[in-house]
């Protein structure tokens, strides 16, 4: 009885710290964190996410997956729930990719942001939102690696075709007109070095001097252009020297100004003057001219005046005078 007694009083100590020890843990291990819990629907595998797997958000650990299931509005689908804390600047252009930690295959739910806002992903049947799922890298090289196997095959199958028996056969008679060219050019290389030691040795010898010559030609001009550009120096010069405040350039386009100001008062004033005197001279010598033929048709009109004359003897319409009656005494 007695044996009992122990034996029932170890078990109740054993239960009551067995109970402590798991009162504690659960206090340790409580989370007083905040989360949003948000959900994702993805048609690729889930290889390597398990519940408990840590939620980044840009590399900052921010939550937990809480669930890994199979989406029930979308056959085929995999759903997964996850837990993120609230102060995370969750938005409308916030996205989740699968993330892979090393080599060891334990995967991850990464989100980051897009440039511009996404499309929004409609609500589960639970009234929980949902952000958008997209491929991570690893998954975009998963699926092209079928499409490059099929490149590789082909090209295998393609290079097996090159290494035929018949290429190989063309590779070997193309070898040997390779070595059969190789020699004519060996052959050819020995003539060319005769040639180049009996014609073309004497040749080269006179290229110094000729060198030496085309060193001092373009000395010269050298020389030539520098005078040139020091004979343009001075043209520049004379040219911003006419062409200065006060220059004859200046001073010819100031008496141009003045000249075509004096002909211009020429052509309004003095000429018309000249014109009404050139008139008035020609007049006059008409006057001269009739007053001169007048005296050569009748010179006495010097003495007598322009009056009629009586007619002379022998002239016509002439009559003698009367005799003169003489007075008596």
């Amino acid at each position: 009885m007695e044996n009992k007694s122990h034996a029932l009083a170890a078990g109740i100590f054993l239960i009551v710290v067995t109970a402590l020890l798991a009162g504690l843990g659960l206090w340790l291990s409580r989370d007083k964190t905040d989360y949003r819990i948000f959900e994702l629907s993805s048609k690729g595998s889930v290889t390597g996410l398990q519940p408990q797997a840590a939620v980044r958000y840009k590399g900052v650990a921010v939550g937990k997956v809480t669930k890994v299931g199979f989406d029930p509005q979308a056959t085929g689908n995999v759903l997964i729930r996850i837990a993120v804390n609230e102060s995370t600047p969750i938005s409308e252009t916030t996205f989740a990719t699968l993330g892979y930690q090393g080599v060891t295959g334990l995967a991850h739910v990464q989100l980051d942001d897009a440039e511009s806002p996404l499309e929004p992903t409609p609500a589960g049947p639970d009234g929980i939102p949902r952000l958008p799922l997209q491929s991570s890298q690893f998954s975009q090289i998963a699926e092209q690696i079928p499409n490059i196997m099929v490149q590789v095959n082909e090209a295998t199958h393609r290079l097996n075709t090159l290494l035929g028996d018949d290429n190989q056969k063309r590779f070997g008679t193309a070898l040997e007109q390779l070595s059969d060219a190789a020699g004519s050019v060996n052959v050819l290389v020995k003539r060319l070095d005769n040639t180049v030691a009996t014609k073309l040795d004497p040749a080269l010898a006179t290229m110094p001097a000729l060198a030496k010559d085309a060193q001092q030609t373009l000395a010269s001009l050298r020389s030539a252009g520098d005078s040139a550009a020091r004979a343009a120096n001075d043209i520049g010069k004379t040219v911003q020297g006419l062409n200065q405040e006060g220059g004859p350039l200046k001073e010819i386009a100031s008496s141009a100004k003045s000249l075509s100001g004096a002909a211009d008062r020429f052509g309004r004033v003095t000429l018309p003057r000249l014109n009404r005197a050139a008139d008035d001279t020609g007049s006059a010598a008409r006057r001269l001219g009739r007053t001169a033929g007048d005296i050569s048709d009748n010179p006495q009109s010097l003495i007598y005046g322009t009056g009629n004359l009586s007619a002379g003897p022998g002239e016509p319409g002439f009559v003698a005078p009367a005799p003169a009656v003489a007075n008596p005494r």
